[in-house]
């Protein structure tokens, strides 16, 4: 389970990074400012690098895809990363839904571009496919 979740992320992060400096998309904040509204601000702090696809959402679906293999489709479970600092438990239905809203915090947090997220997913489902049927030799 490891060796796929690690090739599959890996994969992902190598897949991202070619196609985000062969596409080169100016993020949401350049063209807001730009365009709308020169003093918009983000919720989140936008990185230094080109916006498609989201890196984010490419390695989410990724790992969502072999953790999915190893585990099946239906694999619920609680997500108590920041419980301590008195933030709900998330719960997930599965690992999709898990990388689905790992992807969307990216567009509500105003640093992706709802193509940007979708591009993503796609790509981190085909990398995550890809080494979830890779083979072992034992």
């Amino acid at each position: 389970m490891m060796a796929v979740l690690g090739v599959a992320m890996a994969d992902a992060f190598i897949g991202c990074w070619a196609v985000k400096f062969q596409y080169n998309t100016l993020r949401p904040v350049t063209y807001i400012r730009r365009h709308i509204d020169p003093k918009w601000e983000p919720l989140l702090t936008t990185p230094p690098f080109p916006e498609y696809p989201s890196g984010h959402s490419t390695v989410s679906a990724a790992a969502a895809i072999a953790l999915t293999a190893v585990f099946g489709a239906g694999f619920a479970f609680d997500d108590p990363t920041h419980a301590d600092e008195d933030l709900p438990i998330r719960r997930f239905a599965s690992f999709a839904e898990a990388a689905e809203d790992a992807a969307m915090s990216r567009l509500y947090g105003g640093i992706h571009f709802r193509f940007g997220n979708e591009g993503g997913t796609a790509l981190g489902r085909c990398i995550g496919a890809y080494a979830a049927a890779l083979q072992t030799k034992a």
